[in-house]
Order: C-alpha cells, then sequence, then structure tokens
C-alpha cells in the first residue's frame, strides 16, 4: 500500500490529497529517509510524520484495505510518540498566550510599556533611578 494512502487510511491526514503533499513536503519519513508519496509501506515498518509541530512514531502493524474507523485504527498501527512531543507543544501554546489574548485587538501604548518593562526589567531600573532625581 502507498505511504500517502495507509496515512490517510488511518486518519493521520483528513484527507489523501493532504497527505501526499505531507509527503511530497518532506514531512513523512521511513527509517530516517524522506519518502515519496507513492513508497510502498509495510507491516513493521516505522513512519515518522511531523504534523501540528509534532513528530510523531508510527509503527505499521497491518494494511486496511480502505479507510477505517477512529475506534479500528489501534489494529493497524500503534504510536510510540514519546509524551514529551506533546508537552513541548502544550508549552509551545502558553508561550504564544502570554503576550496578548486572542481577540483583545491591539495593545494600547500603556500596555506596549508595561510589556517592554516585563520583558526587560534591567530599562524599568534605569527609568526609575532617572525619575528619582
Amino acid at each position: 500500500m502507498r505511504v500517502d494512502k495507509y496515512l490517510w487510511c488511518v486518519r493521520y491526514f483528513k484527507t489523501r490529497n493532504i497527505a501526499t503533499k505531507a509527503c511530497r513536503k518532506g514531512h513523512v519519513r521511513i527509517k530516517d529517509e524522506i519518502v515519496k508519496p507513492s513508497r510502498e509501506v509495510y507491516p513493521t515498518d516505522e513512519l515518522e510524520v511531523r504534523k501540528n509541530q509534532i513528530n510523531y512514531k508510527i509503527e505499521v502493524l497491518d494494511l486496511p484495505k480502505s479507510r477505517v474507523g477512529a475506534k479500528l485504527v489501534n489494529i493497524y498501527c500503534l504510536d510510540k510518540t514519546p509524551k514529551e512531543a506533546f508537552e513541548k507543544l502544550e508549552l509551545l501554546k502558553d508561550s504564544q498566550k502570554y503576550y496578548r489574548e486572542k481577540g483583545t485587538g491591539r495593545p494600547t501604548k500603556k500596555d506596549r510599556r508595561e510589556l517592554d518593562e516585563w520583558l526587560d526589567p534591567i530599562k524599568k531600573q534605569e527609568k526609575d533611578t532617572e525619575n528619582d532625581r
């Protein structure tokens, strides 16, 4: 079975076209080799798929005849992705939130000054010493 079709069948990609594009961009590897979408997949192959900033590690257990339901995916593949990858993604999401909450618009001048002071406390100390003079 083709690697793009396999990834679509086991629901790692919503459409086969997206799976094909991921292969062409080099987001899919077998044994640390970038593969083309037409590369054949066999049981016991280990795939590495980069999706949503996570490197998923998948072991092929069996080949499905067609796209399978979500409950049956575990029969055809084994997910060996380390937990640290998901924790890293959560940290990345949290680090993006500290700057500005979504939907609050552009920062005002006051917000901008507070952010600058928070990010660079040395400047704040210099301003405080200037104001005391």
